[in-house]
């Protein structure tokens, strides 16, 4: 019989019931950092970057560019990357596992020091997210790619630029494929490309570096390859999915808060769905602001690629039509098995029927507070935000996840009036 060992971990706790009222300052996109770490590999020098979120993955990126020699700065918000000496190319395990985003240095560093060990990648729990389409996509650049021993080794004496079409839309292969174009021989032309937010800002900062690229924004882009690139600097894009989860945990429980440092133009599908719902937001140079009594109608939704409805929306919207006044349908076209949160939403009490990939919910207002546990990031949030409208006390094990892609919310939360804290419970494993 094996030996159990008792470890300590942090928890989320909420008691539900009190409305949200106040300002909070939306953090930078982690979806957008994350990139455009990775990209200073492109050019040896430094970097400096602005509102950049403390979240672990930051901190995981950072771990890996040292580990490839660069030399990292933190001063608050404040990101200093020196990328001089970063002559390294193998991205280890124990690094990768724990965030899929760590693939983003394989197009850097096949692109410009000609070899990339990187390990295959790991983060969230749920459902297949191949990597085959960064790896198709360099090899249509010219990279010789093989898979051993859990690694992806790839080479290229000089990447040689030709046509990259995606079979579907993906950030993390269009992003990659990006960066890797950038210093290609000839032209590259990515065909069904990503056209979110977060690959815009990579981009236009790639052209601060030097890149030639046109057709940002749009699902074709063309990138002339270039000798070599310079150093930038930038500030990071507001977090998107960050404000529409506290627009959605404003509109759960009820309040008046105003979303600083974030515009309205990049969360229009939600903002939308959620006036639909009932909720009354306005846009100022402050921010996004919001208004709701609490009261949700039930407003039915599909994931899809942006600018559709974002799914790392869709766990929250979720909890929210758990409340509802009424009977709604979420339908996930993009990733299969994104429903680990459905399960601990029912032993609050929320009324889901799964069929494949759609959820049928019946709104209900006797959600209670219960002991469930995190399964990923976004169901992180679900589950807080369930638990500021359910009656009594809510503990969220496993909150490690949130930590990848929410700066401080249980504090944001406090100061907008919310009666949360974290603790440490004691697990046998």
């Amino acid at each position: 019989m094996s030996k159990k060992t008792n470890i300590l971990m942090h928890k989320i706790v909420v008691v539900g019931g009190n409305p949200l009222k106040g300002t909070v300052r939306i953090s930078g996109a982690k979806n957008a950092v994350l990139p455009v770490m990775a990209s200073t590999l492109l050019a040896g020098g430094k970097y400096e970057f602005s509102n950049v979120p403390g979240l672990r993955d930051v901190r995981t990126i950072s771990e890996m560019l040292e580990c490839l020699g660069a030399v990292i700065e933190r001063n608050g918000d404040i990101l200093r990357i020196d990328s001089s000496d970063s002559g390294a190319h193998e991205a280890p395990y124990d690094l990768v596992k724990t965030m899929r985003a760590s693939i983003y240095v394989l197009g850097p560093l096949v692109s410009r020091i000609g070899i990339a060990k990187v390990s295959l990648p790991g983060g969230c729990a749920w459902g297949p997210r191949p990597v085959n389409m960064h790896l198709e996509g360099l090899r249509k650049l010219g990279a010789q790619i093989e898979i051993n021993e859990g690694y992806i080794l790839a080479k290229a004496d000089r990447l040689q630029g030709s046509i990259v079409a995606f079979e579907k839309p993906s950030v993390g292969a269009t992003g990659n494929i990006l960066m890797a174009a950038t210093l290609a021989r000839g032209t590259t032309v990515i065909e069904n490309a990503a056209m979110e937010p977060e690959i815009v800002f990579l981009a236009h900062f790639l052209q601060k570096m030097g890149a030639r690229i046109e057709g940002i924004g749009t699902s074709r882009i063309e990138v002339e390859g270039v000798d070599s690139l310079h150093t930038a600097s930038d500030r990071i894009i507001a977090d998107r999915i960050e404000s529409g989860t506290f627009m959605a945990a404003t509109h759960i429980v009820g309040g008046d808060v105003l979303l600083e440092g974030t515009p309205a133009s990049v969360s229009t599908v939600v903002i939308d769905r959620l006036r639909e719902s009932g909720a009354q937001i306005s846009e100022s140079k402050q921010g996004i602001h919001i208004v709701s009594d609490g009261n949700v109608r039930p407003v039915n939704v599909t994931t899809a690629v942006y600018p559709g409805f974002p799914t790392d929306m869709q766990a929250q919207w979720m909890a929210l039509m758990s409340i509802a006044d009424g009977s709604s349908v979420i339908t996930e076209t993009i990733f299969k098995d994104r429903f680990t949160h459905v399960a601990e939403l029912q032993r609050l009490g929320a009324e889901i029927v799964i069929e494949d990939s759609t959820a049928f919910i019946r709104g209900s207002d006797h959600l209670s507070g219960a002991h469930v546990m995190s399964t990923d990031l976004r169901a992180s949030a679900s589950l807080i935000m369930a638990g500021l409208v359910a009656k009594g006390r809510t503990d969220i094990s496993r909150v490690y996840h949130i930590d990848r892609g929410y700066e401080k919310i249980e504090k944001k939360l406090k100061r907008l009036g919310a009666k949360i804290w974290r603790d440490q419970e004691e697990l046998v494993i």
